[in-house]
């Protein structure tokens, strides 16, 4: 089980193809601070039908997007 276990079902549980969370979002699902790490654990969403999309650090926000079958 991944640290982002919880991360990954909110975004496939969400209904939509695509949402966009904030940083302090993540934090608050996920119940600690994300990091550099985050980028290492990311190729794990396309199990669940997603893919990460852009992530922002101006905006602090990451978009995460449903692959195309």
């Amino acid at each position: 089980m991944s640290k982002y276990n919880p991360l990954w079902d909110y975004v496939k549980e969400n209904g939509t193809d695509s949402v966009i969370l904030t940083y302090a979002e993540i934090e608050k699902i996920v119940g600690f601070p994300i990091d550099h790490s985050f980028l290492t654990y990311k190729k794990e969403l396309t199990e669940y039908g997603f893919h990460v999309g852009k992530i922002s650090m101006k905006e602090q926000t990451i978009s995460f997007e449903k692959l195309i079958k």
